[in-house]
């Protein structure tokens, strides 16, 4: 059974990742999502560079399907959504708020609210992010040392939309975490 569900045209390196930390991972193409043929899994990971036509054409696929991701996280999936890598995006597909402000560095981390999803990165140290969400209407629970959010969840039914502009891969505690918390369901 398929554990988590990447949304990607090509090979990424991720997948290589969710092996290793014994996660059973499918990459897919965005326009597979809402279909029949795709078996429940527990996660969906939109990555780095989603809305970017420079490197992906998976956008257009996402942004249609949005009512399919909804149900998903309803349901009690798990949604990780990457850093668009746009000037700004506005997230209008996901069953939430979120603005997105493309601002590449190296930033230190402020850890502003207590959520298990915080241990996707060590905020004992600087990180690679590759912007920012200007607003939402998700809990922040990272910030950059700047006081821009990096890291916001939020709750939606049984399952959680994660959304972050850490720019790293995240962490083994955070993949076990979104494997033990999320129920396998139908994207």
């Amino acid at each position: 059974m398929t554990d988590v569900m990447l949304l990607w045209d090509n090979p990424l390196l991720f997948e290589k990742l969710f092996k290793e930390n014994g996660l059973k991972c499918q990459r897919v193409l965005s326009t597979s999502v809402g279909t029949p043929f795709l078996p429940p899994c527990k996660c969906v990971v939109i990555p780095t560079g989603f809305a970017n036509p420079a490197y992906t054409k998976i956008c257009p696929g996402i942004e249609n399907n949005d009512k399919s991701f909804e149900k998903f996280v309803l349901a009690g999936g798990i949604l990780v959504v990457f850093g668009a890598l746009m000037p700004e995006y506005e997230h209008d597909w996901l069953p939430m708020k979120l603005t997105y402000i493309e601002k590449h560095g190296e930033v230190g981390l402020v850890q502003v609210w207590s959520h298990e999803v915080s241990c996707i990165a060590d905020v004992r140290e600087s990180v690679e992010c590759d912007g920012y969400y200007s607003e939402t209407d998700g809990t922040v629970v990272i910030e950059n040392s700047e006081g821009n959010a990096v890291l916001v969840v939020k709750e939606i039914g049984d399952g959680l939309v994660i959304a972050t502009t850490i720019h790293e891969f995240p962490s083994s505690a955070f993949l076990k975490y979104i494997s033990e918390k999320a129920k396998r369901s139908k994207i």
